[in-house]
């Protein structure tokens, strides 16, 4: 709220509009219940969904210092595929086995950097915020080009992590297989990610970074739906009606700068 006061202030609970009493229980409620479904499939959940938990409580610690916010947010949500996965095969299986086949590897791998990027971009927005705040986020202790790069390389290594998993699943497929179906996806994704990557490094203005945080997201989303779609092709049409929503909730956001 510190930082949101100062570039956010159109925000619900910086303007007192809802208070935190009320913000913080339903958050504790939706972060318990959506643990709680995975829980009925695997007990064995139980662990890293209380670490996810955990993990979001303290942030705040780590977003102060420069080498721990995006990292630190990244492992949180590269828990949420290998929940998945020990939620989708069941009871029995855990963390340690979950790992001998397949390409959960990759995607967690992927995961960790696509939201990293989306998180050390998310930055750009909110310097001068942060550092009236006190956080020393990358962004404010090496500035804009440093963070740029470092925000590139976040980039190429999710989409290198994807491209790597893509292809020990494709090169066994038949070229006739729905799978294949997982590439125009991929191929987007790594369109939207170069013009966010392109864009953050040619402005230099807080209020017009916006638009390859944007980016940043879509490529996040485009990049794990191509991983869905190659290991479960039937769920094509479902992904792109996901997708197609997604953009229309983008498209009408009140604030044009909140991504």
């Amino acid at each position: 709220m510190d930082t949101d006061s100062i570039s956010s202030p159109y925000r619900p609970l910086v303007q007192g509009i809802i208070r935190r009493r009320q913000v913080l229980p339903v958050s504790l409620l939706g972060l318990l219940a959506g643990c709680a479904v995975l829980l009925l499939l695997n007990p064995l959940t139980l662990l890293p969904g209380l670490l996810c938990i955990t993990g979001l409580a303290t942030y705040t610690y780590f977003k102060r210092r420069w080498w721990g916010g995006p990292f630190y947010n990244a492992w949180i949500v590269a828990l949420l595929p290998i929940m998945g996965k020990m939620a989708a095969i069941g009871s029995g299986n855990s963390i340690s086995n979950i790992f001998e086949s397949g390409i959960l590897i990759f995607i967690v791998i992927s995961v960790f950097f696509s939201y990293a990027n989306f998180v050390l971009m998310g930055y750009f927005k909110d310097i001068s915020a942060d550092q009236a705040s006190g956080y020393n986020t990358f962004v404010v202790a090496y500035g804009w080009k440093k963070a740029a790069v470092g925000s590139d390389i976040f980039a190429f290594l999710s989409v290198l992590a994807t491209g790597w998993g893509l292809s020990k699943v494709l090169t066994k497929e038949d070229f006739f297989s729905w799978s294949w179906a997982a590439i125009p996806f991929y191929l987007t994704a790594i369109t939207v990610l170069i013009l966010a990557q392109v864009k953050i490094h040619r402005i230099r203005e807080e209020k017009k970074s916006h638009g390859p945080i944007a980016n940043v997201v879509r490529g996040f989303l485009l990049l794990h739906i191509a991983e869905i779609v190659l290991l479960k092709p039937a769920w094509i049409l479902f992904a792109i009606l996901f997708y197609a929503s997604f953009e229309l909730v983008l498209k009408r956001r009140p604030e044009k700068g909140q991504v």
